[in-house]
């Protein structure tokens, strides 16, 4: 306990910082993700081409390797911003491919006579994507949607590396002042453990709310 009350300031600001990568990654993960699904069913084949190569070279690259990319290879073209804002890039980025596949799933399962009617109204895709067949998709997909926001929180460790504030990076300070690294981990892992039952817990609620019934 002794390593928490003495260094609830350092903890609380490693958990503000996994925090704030998770809902902003999230949010981009979501933008992102809801347009490559769109991309990957519309009736242009250069946005389904684009969409498909989107979702393949994301989805079957390490992580790690992406934020290597990311953190040292947009400099070099000169593009220099915070460490934080390279971290949500890579992490909304690589997690929108996931959130891609569970959206367009969702979308498969909404049958095709909705989208039929929906055009013999006179609708254009866009209009029939997002008020007809959107909703009806988004019902099946919170859970998934929800596993893989779980997945990001827990890839955000990954930044610590890259000198970016979160919540694993404190054991190196705790690390050094001489305090019990396996302490270190547990309260580590108990804030993680705050963060991920959390996500469930809005999940849960919006499921119970708009989920499928089963």
């Amino acid at each position: 306990m002794d390593v928490l009350t003495q260094n609830f300031a350092l903890y609380g600001k490693g958990f503000l910082g996994t925090v704030e990568l998770t809902v902003y990654a999230s949010l981009l993960a979501l933008a992102l993700g809801v347009l490559m699904a769109a991309f990957r069913v519309a009736p242009v084949a250069s946005l389904r081409a684009f969409g498909t190569g989107w979702v393949t070279v994301l989805r079957n690259t390490p992580l790690t390797l992406l934020f290597f990319a990311v953190m040292l290879g947009l400099p070099r073209f000169g593009l220099v911003l915070p460490f934080t804002v390279f971290a949500v890039l890579a992490l909304g980025c690589y997690t929108s491919a996931f959130i891609c596949e569970a959206v367009r799933a969702g979308i498969n399962t909404v049958p095709v006579g909705q989208g039929e009617a929906a055009r013999s109204l006179g609708m254009t895709f866009d209009q029939t994507l997002s008020a007809v067949v959107l909703p009806q998709a988004f019902r099946s997909v919170i859970p998934p949607i929800g596993s893989t926001l779980i997945a990001l929180a827990k890839n955000s460790a990954i930044a610590g590396s890259f000198n970016v504030t979160e919540l694993l990076g404190t054991y190196k300070p705790l690390n050094e002042r001489g305090y019990s690294i396996i302490w270190s981990f547990v309260w580590i892992a108990v804030g993680y453990l705050i963060i991920t039952l959390a996500i469930s817990a809005i999940f849960a609620l919006l499921e119970r709310r708009w989920g499928v019934r089963r």
